[in-house]
């Protein structure tokens, strides 16, 4: 089985990819619209600088080779959603080609096609009594689509992929989790040897069960002798459940020509200007081998925040990693998410892990003066918390030892724990603190 993603990301530009018009959330349908992306006769575009930057801090991050000239194409648009009967895209000469990703803690290799900019379509919403109504406020909005590959060689793995790619794209262009602007994904699928597309599937989890329904579909027609055909389908999010959209088109039907509005755009110089920031992805295996740290470990410290994941190198830097895993990876992660929407800064806790490393104060007044300056709770409030905490979970271990010893072989056993916890103290504690407590506390018993 081999799947190969098509990634559409809507780029945070603040007007459409060839004209002046708002991104922002219209009021009322064909609201933000011009001549421009509505495609009228003598209406010529124009293309947004801001895009092509993305654009090119895309390909970087992607790994790919940035072209030093690139243009754009008319693709022949077969759709009432692009009112013009064509589509503003790139072809032969995309801005990056011959990228790589690499997957998960195992390092897999996913490689990387393309990633080209285009004009996104609009919206056309079907009504009860069989109309279909055209909502152009999206049509122009600037797209990266960014194309891999057939390595992906299971949905999960797929799920995976995207759930890393997405994080890493966020951070790299500062891209909002709300709004209009989303990525949705053209999932490509064979089992035998014609390939399948599902069409617009939106979230990681959707394309997992896209591709898990496209597999078993896929499957059941080649054991029973017959044949796949190459088409495009769509998702039923509800029925969880593919159907044929059309039959899918080749190449050669979009009839690609040049764009002659745009001419030719010499962006070799300007790349070799941008510089992009390290991804999430290449942050957590760096860290992981920087520090000798479990890469689950690296991982869940870049996904909690990068922010948090830097803390730990500047602690791990100053007073040891063994200190760092110790303390950031346990009651300051708990307490990150609190201490930042409160706007309070995480020096005082750097102070505080330096006065433990000098022995200047105990293992319990370090974690108790930790929490009060990220929580903002009175220290001797703090300590009060920390002992109930400690006392219900000592209660449950003494009346439970097998735990100790389950966890041993496998640390899920300390689920045991934190579910009670949880369940009994009902919110007063974040789970990030429930665990860390719980781990602590059954690995004094080891």
């Amino acid at each position: 089985m081999k799947i190969g993603l098509e990634i559409h990301v809507q780029l945070p530009t603040r007007s459409k990819m060839f004209c002046s018009c708002p991104t922002t959330d219209a009021p009322a349908p064909n609201y933000h619209v011009c001549p421009v992306c509505l495609g009228m006769p003598g209406a010529k575009p124009v293309l947004n600088r801001q895009a092509m930057v993305y654009g090119i801090m895309l390909a970087k991050m992607l790994g790919c080779t940035v072209a030093d000239t690139t243009w754009f194409s008319r693709k022949t648009y077969f759709y009432p959603d692009m009112s013009k009967s064509v589509q503003i895209t790139q072809y032969d000469h995309p801005i990056g080609e011959k990228g790589v990703v690499y997957l998960g803690a195992k390092k897999k290799p996913i490689r990387i096609t393309r990633i080209h900019l285009e004009e996104d379509p609009g919206k056309t919403k079907r009504t009860a009594d069989h109309f279909a109504l055209v909502d152009y406020n999206r049509s122009g909005i600037p797209l990266a689509e960014i194309v891999t590959e057939p390595d992906l060689a299971t949905p999960a793995e797929a799920r995976e992929f995207l759930g890393q790619l997405i994080q890493d794209i966020r951070h790299t262009i500062d891209l909002p989790e709300d709004g209009e602007r989303s990525i949705r994904c053209d999932c490509n699928i064979s089992v035998g040897r014609e390939r399948v597309e599902v069409k617009n599937v939106t979230g990681m989890k959707n394309a997992e069960r896209a591709l898990t329904y496209e597999m078993i579909r896929q499957t059941k027609i080649l054991k029973a002798g017959g044949k796949i055909e190459r088409e495009t389908r769509a998702f039923d999010e509800t029925r969880g459940i593919t159907y044929t959209a059309r039959k899918k088109e080749f190449e050669a039907d979009y009839g690609y020509i040049d764009e002659p509005d745009l001419g030719i755009f010499h962006i070799g110089e300007l790349a070799s200007t941008i510089r992009i920031k390290e991804s999430p992805a290449n942050m957590a295996a760096r860290i992981a081998d920087q520090y000798g740290i479990d890469q689950k470990a690296a991982k869940q410290l870049v996904s909690t925040s990068v922010e948090l994941a830097s803390f730990f190198e500047d602690v791990a830097k100053q007073y040891g990693t063994e200190n760092a895993v110790k303390w950031v990876g346990g009651p300051v992660t708990a307490n990150w998410k609190t201490m930042t929407e409160a706007g309070r800064s995480p020096r005082p806790v750097l102070d505080i892990i330096g006065r433990f490393a000098k022995g200047e104060i105990t293992d319990t007044e370090a974690g108790i003066k930790i929490k009060s300056a990220m929580t903002g709770v009175d220290a001797k409030a703090a300590a009060q918390s920390s002992g109930d905490l400690d006392n219900l979970i000592k209660g449950f271990l003494d009346e439970n030892p097998g735990i100790v010893d389950d966890y041993r072989k496998n640390e899920k056993a300390a689920n045991r724990v934190i579910g009670f916890v949880l369940k009994q103290t009902g919110g007063k504690y974040t789970s990030a603190e429930v665990v860390d407590a719980a781990k602590r506390l059954i690995s004094e018993r080891l």
